[in-house]
């Protein structure tokens, strides 16, 4: 009696996760619905509960592999003894709050309870789902001298816990869940410094040669005088000038490194955009001299938004290129593009058109602090009807964003600046927003994306 669970889809049409760590080991006796492994998809990390109770006979890979939607994840001997769910009954995933909302959820597979050996059991999906036992195997990514998966990273972030002194438990030095909860829960576990971790010294070197602003590469082993040489050789010969260190032919090399979670799913998005969407960038600068007072920049661009949503709502669609069709909205929901260290979120701020600056700001806020923490639900990372990228708050002034399908139209603002600008009389320095608009050409017209443009305008230059 033997029960082969398959990796459900955990989103919508998601072709993979990622495992960030199991609950039971093999030989455990797990009972149904208790929790059988937390994994890491595109958008959040969510718990996958036991379809059935019985004994786990095996476990389809490790923490950091990454598991094919519709491919093996766990193979039980079902134990008639205890509870299990009745042929056609809705497991529905049960998802633990602190990882994920239940929208972010796709009903499990349905538990057999003849008693006979069950093969192969596809699943109930949404979407397409592959066929198969492949499981791609990756390792944790090292930055900084600490390995660890994305997920463990981020709840270190969540917890308050300097990750770079955990000490690791898991394989080749790889930082796991467990070790940061311990390290949260019982302080007197972390390392005193960053230095003293790392297996056989290489994390520790790595981090003593950073704390004095010195890249790794340039660490020095004593020689037999008792000098310290470098072990790579300089780019710059005796008299200072630059040098060619290899002969042209000789190609770079380096780790590869296969992307998971966000950056995975933001690279196939990002290749879906530009196979599908025909972009035309328009820029220009808002002049903000008229305004009064401090305000929140992020908040007017917003509101300014919604009123150029309104004039022009061409801009404020979904396209269908399939069919040639689009839809018009009645309601503004913003997706405004949030960067991690573990890839782009772009979480969508809910009837932006009916919100206040103050309630614009707390959206804000809460979005960012959701994803921060991973645990924006599915739902609010896809739905919206046009997006911001605020990316001047790092630098650069113009860009060409990325239109996403449905959506027809983003804005980018840039960096804000003083520029000296002519006035009747005379010139005068005026604080100015450079902003660029990018929208699908196939489904609104250039007179239609300027005048968005203009009524966008024309708002972040009104006094408040």
């Amino acid at each position: 009696m033997s029960k082969k669970f398959l990796l459900p889809d955990l989103g919508e049409g998601l072709p993979d996760a990622t495992i960030v760590e199991w609950h039971v080991k093999e030989g455990d006796v797990i009972r149904l619905d208790e929790n059988l492994v937390s994994m890491e998809t595109a958008k959040a990390v969510v718990d996958v509960p036991s379809p059935v109770s019985g004994k786990v006979l095996k476990l389809a890979g490790g923490p950091g592999d990454v598991i094919v939607t519709g491919t093996l994840l766990a193979e039980f001997e079902i134990d008639p003894n205890l509870p299990q769910r009745a042929e056609g009954q809705d497991t529905g995933h049960h998802h633990g709050p602190s990882h994920a909302a239940p929208e972010a959820a796709a009903p499990a597979p349905a538990a057999e309870t003849k008693t006979v050996p069950i093969e192969e059991d596809a699943g109930t999906v949404v979407g397409a789902m592959q066929v198969g036992n492949a499981v791609v195997s990756e390792a944790a990514v090292a930055v900084g001298g600490v390995k660890a998966v994305p997920a463990v990273r981020a709840m270190a972030r969540k917890l308050g816990v300097d990750i770079t002194r955990v000490r690791a438990s898991g394989p080749d030095g790889t930082v796991t869940m467990d070790d940061v909860k311990r390290a949260a829960a019982d302080g007197s576990l972390l390392l005193p410094s960053p230095t003293g971790r790392g297996a056989g010294g290489e994390g520790a070197q790595h981090h003593a040669a950073t704390s004095r602003n010195e890249p790794s590469s340039a660490l020095r082993a004593p020689s037999p005088g008792g000098r310290r040489e470098e072990q790579q050789r300089s780019t710059l010969s005796q008299s200072g000038k630059p040098m060619r260190t290899q002969p042209p032919g000789v190609a770079a090399s380096g780790q590869p490194e296969q992307l998971k979670g966000v950056r995975r799913n933001m690279a196939r998005v990002m290749a879906d955009a530009h196979a599908k969407v025909v972009p035309t960038t328009l820029v220009d600068d808002a002049d903000l001299h008229a305004w009064i007072g401090k305000q929140d920049i992020t908040a007017r661009l917003i509101r300014a938004m919604v009123t150029a949503c309104k004039t022009v709502p061409a801009l404020n669609a979904w396209f269908d290129g399939e069919t040639l069709s689009r839809t018009l909205h009645p309601q503004v929901d913003i997706g405004i593009a949030v960067d991690t260290d573990d890839g782009l979120f772009v979480p969508a701020l809910r009837n932006a058109d009916m919100l206040d600056a103050r309630g614009i700001r707390e959206g804000i806020n809460r979005l960012r602090a959701q994803v921060e923490s991973r645990t924006i639900p599915a739902s609010e990372l896809s739905g919206y009807t046009i997006s911001l990228s605020n990316f001047g708050m790092f630098a650069g002034r113009y860009a060409t964003p990325v239109v996403v399908p449905p959506c027809v139209a983003i804005v980018g603002a840039g960096k804000l600046c003083h520029d000296v600008v002519a006035v009747i009389g005379g010139i005068e320095v005026h604080r100015r927003l450079p902003i660029s608009l990018t929208f699908d050409h196939r489904a609104c017209t250039g007179g239609e994306a300027a005048r968005f443009l203009k009524a966008l305008l024309d708002d972040l230059a009104l006094p408040q």
